[in-house]
C-alpha cells in the first residue's frame, strides 16, 4: 500500500459514518480510526470542532487535506483508490450517473428523511427536493432496473445507500417495499459489511459505549 494514500478516519460506531467504514473495507484502504462517542458528546469538544466545526463525522484527513460531508468523502476515497473498480473514471459514460447518486443522497434524500421524521411538510417552492413522494420514487425507479444503481455495476454509491436505507427503513421513515428491502439485503451480505458490524463491536468497546 502507498504511505501516501494512508487517510485518518474520524468515526462515531454505528452512526452515519460506519457506510464510509464500509467504504474502506471494500476499497481495502489503509487507514488509522480516530474513535469518537456521539454518546459521551466526542464529537461536540473543541478538539474534534477545529477539524469539523460542524460536529459530524465522517471527517478524513489526507495527508493536509480535510474532507468533511458523506458524498465528499465517498468520492474522494473512491478516486484515491481507483484500483478497488468503485469508481467510473473520468471519460466513463457512467461517471455522472455515479456522481449523480452519491449528490443525490445529500441533497435531496437526507433532507426529506429529516423533514418526514419531523413531519414537516416544507412548500415545494422552497424545498432542495420538493416532494418526499417524487423524491423516493426517483429512487425506486432507479433501483428496479438494478441490481445496482449503475445497473450490473457495483460502485461506491452502493455502499453508501445500501447503508442508508437499512436504518431508514429500520426506524420506518422509508417504506419498506421489496425493491428496497431486496437491496438492502444485496449489500448487507457483503463481506465488508460483516466484517464492519465486528470491528464496530470492538470499537464500542474501546470507547465504553
Amino acid at each position: 500500500m502507498q504511505q501516501d494514500r494512508r487517510i485518518t478516519f474520524f468515526h462515531s460506531p454505528r452512526s452515519r459514518s460506519t457506510g464510509t467504514a464500509i467504504l474502506l473495507q471494500e476499497l481495502h484502504a489503509d487507514y488509522r480510526p480516530r474513535l469518537l462517542s456521539i454518546k459521551q458528546g466526542q464529537t461536540r469538544q473543541a478538539e474534534y470542532l477545529a477539524i469539523n466545526p460542524m460536529g459530524k463525522v465522517p471527517a478524513i484527513l489526507h495527508g493536509n487535506t480535510l474532507i468533511t460531508e458523506q458524498g465528499a468523502v465517498f468520492i474522494y476515497l473512491s478516486d484515491l483508490y481507483p484500483e478497488a473498480g468503485l469508481t467510473p473514471p473520468l471519460g466513463d459514460p457512467q461517471r455522472g450517473a455515479w456522481l449523480r447518486w452519491l449528490v443525490f443522497y445529500g441533497s435531496s434524500f437526507e433532507p426529506a428523511i429529516a423533514d418526514r421524521a419531523q413531519q414537516h411538510v416544507p412548500p415545494q417552492s422552497m424545498s432542495p427536493y420538493g416532494d418526499f413522494d417524487t423524491m423516493l420514487d426517483t429512487l425506486v425507479q432507479q433501483l428496479e432496473q438494478g441490481p445496482y444503481l449503475l445497473g450490473e455495476r457495483l460502485s461506491s454509491a452502493d455502499i453508501l445507500w445500501g447503508t442508508a436505507l437499512k436504518w431508514t427503513v429500520g426506524f420506518g421513515v422509508v417504506p419498506e417495499l421489496p425493491v428496497i428491502q431486496a437491496y438492502v439485503e444485496r449489500i448487507a451480505a457483503r463481506p465488508s459489511v460483516v466484517k464492519v458490524a465486528e470491528l464496530e463491536a470492538q470499537w464500542l468497546e474501546q470507547l465504553g459505549d
